[in-house]
């Protein structure tokens, strides 16, 4: 692990594995690098992979100040300006694709592939979450909160054979400031006006039972971003990467692989 300065002065966190094509990996909101455990050596025959821990969370610093995508995705140039990479493919999940939306508009020319995962393109134009699943994750009850999580992460039949713990449910490590923080910063979201100038190789993967972030949003995005591919994955939750690995890794390195620079 090493630490990155950003341009405000906060230490970055991140960590780096394998050889080849650098490949960034973004995480959900409030987590930590931990949530690509499940799949991050999936790319290691031909990438670099390299992920870091958003403000708040893991062994970045925690400043109470306030958290966006857009900062979040100058966190991740100050990481690839610490490693000295000046190109990278990205791949980014649930909030980590809202942050690589803006990597990939505000960035073009540090990004040479793009992957949205599980995302949106911001609740102004995107489609929102029922009502039913807003009450249930906000259920007073922490046990009966986690276990709807669960429900909207993975499936039944995964979740009563999958190992433990679970690295995507949120990092247990963040104070509560930075959870609001966070939170904030996600739903704050909107980059729909900056999508068409996205001119990068673009795929968007989503599955077909995510009702944590709507599936519809996939065809929202890929409709908005010039070019873009679109993959839906049938039966998958949230947490299509790790739960449909077996689908989702191919799919994902297939394209890459076919944009590789």
């Amino acid at each position: 692990m090493s630490h990155a300065k950003s341009a405000d002065g906060v230490r970055i966190a991140y960590q780096t594995e394998g050889d080849g094509t650098p490949l960034i990996l973004l995480a959900g909101q409030s987590n930590n690098h931990h949530w690509w455990d499940g799949v991050r050596d999936d790319f290691h025959t031909d990438y670099r992979t390299i992920t870091f821990d958003y403000r708040g969370t893991g062994d970045s610093d925690k400043p109470d100040t306030p958290y966006s995508t857009t900062g979040f995705a100058d966190d991740a140039i100050a990481v690839l300006d610490d490693l000295g990479i000046d190109r990278a493919a990205v791949y980014g999940t649930s909030m980590g694709g809202r942050v690589a939306q803006w990597l990939a508009a505000r960035y073009p020319d540090r990004v040479h592939a793009l992957v949205l995962g599980c995302t949106t393109p911001g609740d102004r134009h995107g489609v929102e979450r029922g009502n039913d699943v807003r009450r249930s994750l906000a259920d007073p009850d922490p046990a009966a909160a986690r276990h709807a999580l669960l429900e909207l992460m993975y499936t039944p039949s995964y979740l009563a054979t999958a190992p433990r713990p679970f690295t995507t449910l949120g990092d247990p490590t963040m104070p509560a400031f930075a959870r609001r923080r966070h939170l904030v910063a996600s739903s704050r979201h909107d980059a729909w006006d900056a999508l068409p100038d996205i001119g990068v190789p673009t795929l968007v993967v989503h599955g077909t039972d995510d009702r944590f972030n709507p599936t519809a949003n996939a065809a929202l995005l890929a409709d908005r971003i010039p070019g873009a591919q679109l993959r839906l994955i049938p039966g998958a939750r949230h947490a299509y990467f790790e739960e449909f690995r077996s689908t989702a890794g191919p799919l994902v390195l297939e394209f890459l692989d076919s944009v590789r620079r």
